[in-house]
């Protein structure tokens, strides 16, 4: 196997913080205690006042719901199950950019659009079918098998 791989389709920074701190407070959903941005920031190598407005952006959206407070921080609005990877990447992207169906294209060009409208409809597909949920299951077995012990 080659030692290089080209990635098409790259996950925006911003989605991974996002993804990162939905991952720390969906881990603390089942005790309802808020995750304040200072535990996230602890544990992973995210600006504080950067993450503040990605959690604002998800709040705003209705993912997340803020305590204020001493003891606040952030809760999940829904459960995890409820909360597809697509509603994450498109609160977190904004909306997707209008093509102009009136600019002139030339042969190549329109063979190239509709085949990338294509990728774009299957990793949104794709998207809508992963839940929060299910990361946070893959985390746990990650975690599961990092502390196995062999003798």
């Amino acid at each position: 196997m080659d030692k290089y791989h080209y990635t098409l389709l790259e996950l925006p920074p911003k989605v991974e913080y996002a993804l990162v701190a939905l991952l720390e407070i969906a881990s603390q959903s089942n005790t309802k205690k808020p995750v304040a941005t200072g535990e996230i920031t602890a544990k992973h190598p995210i600006p504080e006042r950067y993450l503040e407005q990605i959690l604002a952006v998800l709040r705003r959206g209705g993912l997340l719901k803020s305590i204020r407070g001493a003891k606040g921080g952030y809760t999940l609005a829904r459960e995890p199950r409820n909360i597809s990877l697509l509603e994450i990447v498109q609160l977190i992207e904004g909306e997707q950019k209008v093509v102009d169906e009136n600019e002139p294209l030339t042969l190549e060009m329109k063979v190239i659009r509709e085949s990338w409208a294509k990728v774009d409809s299957s990793s949104q597909s794709i998207l809508q079918t992963h839940s929060l949920e299910e990361l946070c299951r893959l985390r746990d077995i990650q975690l599961k098998q990092g502390m196995m012990f062999y003798i």
